[in-house]
């Protein structure tokens, strides 16, 4: 009898290890209110809005940067402009030192420095159907050329997934978050969200589009993870100072790494590993961007490190990430599909 009422239990348990089973990796939504973003900065010390585990998926919504004033006068209906765009703007007291809305931070437990924090950007949708590009006076890559402000809005076609720049000029959408960070050491205070860093954030990398993977090395407890500067798509160095400015609703899972060590953030996409070199001058970018890529070879591909260097000489590619943020970028990229072929016997 007593075997019989052991076996009833254990039947009776199984619905329960299954749930737990089906819920050890949550799904969480997060969208931007006043007290759900933080306006221009990545911190160590600040307040975590949301606490996931690693392995936990995260729907992130995200504001285009700027002022709902600023986009009506510029010709967006006021019926477009996003509440939490208007209700964010009014509320916000603690602002800047940079321009950035991001959604965040957010906690991953178990994440500590020296760890690396490993981003996989699932999915990434519009979230309304206009962008903007546009310059300022001692701004972008040519400020003496062009000593004033000017926007442009610019329909976007989500069916079509074209951007209508012009009558003739449709460009091709590849959505992407231009700021994707954790929080910095803790010794270095509040981080302005413009220039880049160690910690990531705002790279402006045009290839960190849905289905690619961002690496970034933790240094605060949580890593404390930030995410804004929608872009529906941008050309390589970002001249202006922006690209096709948006809102957008992205899918991110978070995996603790405990087996990296990484200096700088690194990526993958399905084609290709990215280094990156984020610095004030651009030859330093560069100097950083193929040392990485050595050690990259070095590290995961077991190559000696005259080898590596030859193979980032012969088969990887230097992109300017951009120019424009502070700190300049530079990514390298090399194509995974060099590491599939076989020896021929």
């Amino acid at each position: 009898m007593k075997y019989r009422i052991a076996a009833l239990g254990l039947l009776l348990a199984l619905p329960l290890l299954v749930a737990q089973q089906t819920t050890a990796q949550a799904t969480f939504t997060l969208k931007p209110t006043p007290k759900t973003v933080a306006w221009g900065y990545y911190d160590a010390k600040v307040a975590p809005v949301l606490r996931v585990k690693s392995g936990d998926t995260v729907e992130i919504q995200t504001l285009i940067t700027n002022s709902p004033e600023r986009l009506e006068k510029a010709g967006v209906p006021k019926d477009q402009v996003e509440q939490s765009l208007r209700d964010i703007t009014e509320q916000v007291k603690d602002k800047g030192p940079g321009g950035h809305i991001l959604t965040g931070p957010i906690y991953i437990e178990d994440a500590q420095p020296g760890d690396v924090l490993e981003v996989k950007i699932l999915g990434i949708k519009l979230a309304i159907p206009y962008a903007y590009n546009a310059f300022g006076p001692g701004r972008g890559f040519l400020p003496d050329d062009f000593p004033y402000s000017k926007i442009k809005i610019i329909p976007l076609d989500e069916k079509r997934m074209v951007a209508k720049f012009a009558p003739g000029i449709e460009i091709p959408l590849h959505p992407f978050f231009g700021s994707m960070g954790d929080a910095p050491p803790e010794t270095v205070g509040k981080w302005n969200s413009a220039p880049p860093w160690i910690m990531a954030g705002n790279l402006d990398n045009k290839d960190l589009v849905a289905g690619t993977t961002l690496y970034i090395p933790v240094f605060a407890p949580g890593a404390l993870f930030e995410v804004g500067d929608g872009h529906a798509g941008q050309g390589d160095g970002e001249v202006d100072i922006t690209a096709l400015e948006t809102s957008l609703i992205g899918t991110f899972q978070f995996m603790v790494r405990k087996d990296m060590h990484l200096k700088w953030p690194r990526a993958e996409t399905p084609t290709h590993y990215i280094t990156m070199g984020l610095n004030d001058d651009l030859n330093a970018c560069t100097t950083l961007a193929v040392r990485e890529m050595i050690d990259f070879l070095v590290t995961e591909k077991h190559l000696s490190r005259d080898d590596a260097y030859m193979l980032s000489s012969v088969a990887a590619d230097l992109h300017i990430t951009e120019l424009v943020d502070g700190n300049k970028g530079v990514h390298m990229m090399i194509p995974k599909a060099i590491f599939a072929a076989s020896p021929k016997n």
